[in-house]
């Protein structure tokens, strides 16, 4: 009896142990086992040397996953085409954590509704060297859109998707090429031969230069403007800028003592006082009186003066008529007074002639 109750609790103690180490991996990896991962893709059409299975994904710096899967797109998309027609891209697959993002919804990154939105404003996946061990990580980042398109697809993808963009090897690697093309197509022994020219024309117009002259012309250049220096009299040059300052020094004490005159002095008050006084008049109530009078009176003359403009018209006529009339009576007595005395022309004689 006592063998088999060592058995039954050896037994009992196995089994308990077990099932406690089950139950610790439990409690440990349920935060990785249970945790929202999300599945993203990327297409890639150059070379990814250097990135494996595991190698991490980073989002602005920051891990957040690692790859899945490495492979091809014509492996999975395009199967009804012909194998002449398929993309020859890079499909690869990784998975991030929504908790590394930074919220428990999974992040910007990790919504399909949102992923598209985000591409539009430049984000994107491109391979980055992790020192100089010669491997690679995803580096998710935003970049210029319209100098990173996105590659041209025909298939819905089936996961999360974020366009690629070149690697900065790729894009130095492209420019050199961009480069080279340019210097083939460069035509060297033409520029050569041209510069050849050039440099021989230019030392044919140096040797045509008469340095000789040159030289003689700038020493007789330089003779006469000595001459010219020596003929100045700095003498007399010194003597009438002292006389200038002199004057300029009398001057100075002229105005100085026109500005100490006590009436200069006096002038601000009086004209304080002048334009107190003027101030003092235009707020007399009086003067606001007189001008509505005057204006009164304006006004009456005008009504007075349009109402007899017709009868100072009529009187002016009459006048003028009279006029007339006085220069006709005048007209005629000067011509024959007696008519002007006796009222009618004397007879005439008989026997004479009118």
């Amino acid at each position: 009896m006592s063998a088999q109750a060592h058995n039954f609790k050896l037994g009992l103690f196995v089994v308990g142990a077990t099932i406690a180490a089950v139950l610790l991996l439990l409690i440990v990896g349920s935060g990785r086992w249970f945790q929202s991962k999300t599945i993203i893709e990327t297409y890639f059409n150059e070379s990814v040397q250097g990135l494996d299975i595991g190698s991490k994904v980073k989002y602005r710096g920051v891990s957040v996953g690692e790859v899945t899967s490495i492979g091809f797109t014509y492996n999975k998309y395009e199967q009804d085409k012909p194998m002449a027609e398929r993309k020859r891209y890079v499909l690869v697959q990784a998975t991030i954590l929504g908790r590394l993002i930074g919220s428990r919804a999974g992040g910007e990154i990790t919504k399909a509704e949102q992923v598209h939105m985000e591409t539009e404003r430049g984000l994107r996946i491109r391979l980055a060297p992790q020192g100089i061990t010669g491997t690679n990580y995803l580096e998710i980042d935003y970049v210029d859109p319209r100098a990173n398109p996105e590659l041209p697809i025909s298939w819905e993808p089936t996961n999360v998707y974020i366009p690629s963009a070149q690697s900065t090897f790729t894009q130095f690697v492209t420019s050199a090429g961009d480069i080279l093309d340019k210097l083939e197509k460069l035509d060297i022994g033409a520029t050569l031969a041209k510069l050849n020219l050039l440099l021989d024309t230019t030392n044919r117009r140096i040797d045509a230069i008469d340095t000789g002259r040159i030289s003689d012309s700038t020493a007789r250049v330089l003779g006469k403007l000595d001459v010219k220096l020596d003929q100045l009299h700095v003498d007399e040059l010194n003597k009438d800028t002292t006389a200038l300052l002199t004057e300029l020094r009398q001057t100075n004490q002229k105005l100085g003592g026109i500005l100490d005159d006590p009436a200069w002095k006096t002038l601000p008050g009086d004209a304080g006082a002048t334009v107190a006084q003027v101030r003092k008049l235009v707020d007399d109530p009086n003067l606001a009186k007189s001008i509505a009078h005057l204006e009164s009176t304006l006004t009456r003359l005008d009504r007075v003066a349009g109402g007899t403009e017709t009868d100072l018209r009529r009187t002016f006529d009459n006048l003028r008529q009279i006029s007339e009339n006085l220069r006709d009576i005048t007209e005629d007595a000067r011509r024959n007074p007696a008519r002007l005395l006796r009222g009618a022309p004397p007879e005439p004689v008989k026997g004479s002639q009118p």
